[in-house]
């Protein structure tokens, strides 16, 4: 096929090229010939409302909220909508596109897809996360704003020509709640790029003069588990007498002061440092320096389910892991994690001291982890996987909604 078609990528939660994945899917795109442009809300060093990028336009607009509660969210989905809709047809009436490629949350966007599809546009449903698990783990309950979910879910898969799932988990709800022909469902991890995430010297100074580090990366909200990891953190200092530890959590939330308060109120404060969200160097040298990164994601349906960036990132940079015992987590990490029980801030402590004393297996599993994502979980190694999704949008007439309604 032609290599000269025109995609616009519709992302919400974070701002491009701050969110990786899509910004990894972007380049690969337009390495293949595609002429790519994003629509994506303004964020914290991606203030600018346009930016043109190694020939990757993007388009940002502004959202004055950044959402916590339910009504909140609808507010900020009704916003982000309204900004795509109208931003997607400017990009239509100058470079133009031929395929709408969707990343949830929300899952709204099928909206503006099944609109442009009438005037002959493909749309891609790149699957991100399980919003009806998500809402309740955010929420912790079910009820009508979950059924909402799920059918808004439902109605993506239907109205998208192909889906992209990060994992096999993901998959198999496509296929089995979406009802898509598992012909039509791609699975393309978010692999890590070795490019970006380099092995370097470590920086002492991050141990606030102390012996180990214990690092982390990623959102500061509710459902990360950020709450049980302070837990650890303190049966560590003061259950293990442990005043040798310091953690260096990297990342920005609507919980970052929720949880810097917690920690004082658990009396370790000392023994934390909260970096909010930083350009990628402050990220690595933390990482870098780390000897133990650690994944405190509560167990839960939605995590469960879902691959988590930050595993492959710490495999990336041949760190020791250890996390609660998640399915998608263990498939990551295999052998370069301890798992510990799930939702046991008592066992994710002892397990942390476990490693932090026997330097031999951290070795050990840092190197298994580093090999793992060389020869297998690198973006190098997805690329040919999404390149397929796309190339599945051209082969033969689209599936019709009978022939998709027959898989059950």
């Amino acid at each position: 096929m032609s290599r000269s078609r025109r995609v616009l990528i519709l992302v919400e939660n974070l701002p491009s090229p701050f969110d990786r994945r899509v910004w990894q899917e972007a380049c690969a795109l337009r390495a293949a010939g595609y002429c790519v442009s994003i629509l994506c809300p303004t964020g914290k060093g991606c203030d600018g409302k346009f930016e043109a990028i190694d020939g990757i336009h993007i388009y940002r607009y502004h959202l004055p909220v950044e959402a916590s509660g339910a009504a909140g969210y609808a507010v900020e989905y009704a916003i982000a909508l309204a900004w795509t809709f109208a931003l997607a047809w400017r990009v239509l009436f100058t470079r133009g596109f031929d395929v709408i490629h969707a990343c949830n949350p929300p899952d709204l966007f099928f909206l503006i897809g099944a609109f442009f599809k009438l005037l002959g546009k493909k749309f891609v449903f790149d699957h991100h996360d399980l919003n009806p698990e998500l809402y309740e783990a955010k929420f912790g309950r079910r009820g009508f704003f979950h059924r909402l979910m799920l059918k808004l879910e439902y109605w993506t898969f239907r109205s998208a020509d192909v889906s992209i799932a990060t994992n096999e988990s993901y998959r198999r709800i496509a296929i089995g709640r979406g009802r898509m022909l598992p012909e039509r469902v791609f699975v393309v991890r978010s692999g890590p790029s070795l490019e970006r995430l380099k092995v370097l010297p470590p920086d002492e100074r991050l141990k606030r003069g102390r012996r180990y580090l214990v690092g982390y990366v990623g959102v500061m909200g509710k459902q990360e588990g950020i709450d049980y990891l302070l837990r650890a953190v303190r049966h560590i200092v003061l259950g293990f007498g442990r005043a040798d530890v310091h953690f260096g959590l990297v990342g920005g939330g609507t919980s970052l002061e929720e949880m810097k308060a917690l920690a004082v109120g658990l009396g370790v404060a000392d023994f934390v440092t909260f970096t909010g969200r930083v350009p990628d160097g402050e990220m690595l040298a933390m990482l870098n320096t780390a000897d133990v990164c650690v994944n405190p994601d509560i167990a839960n349906d939605m995590n469960d389910k879902s691959t988590m960036n930050k595993i492959m990132e710490y495999m990336a940079l041949g760190k020791p892991i250890v996390q609660f015992d998640l399915v998608e987590g263990r498939h990551s990490a295999q052998r370069a994690s301890l798992y510990a029980r799930r939702n046991d801030a008592s066992d994710l402590a002892a397990k942390i001291v476990e490693l932090l004393d026997d330097p031999a297996r951290r070795a050990e599993m840092g190197e298994f982890g580093r090999r793992r994502v060389e020869n297998e979980l690198e973006w190098r190694h997805e690329t040919p996987k999404l390149l397929a999704a796309y190339d599945a949008l051209w082969r033969g007439a689209e599936v019709s909604p009978a022939a998709r309604g027959a898989q059950t």
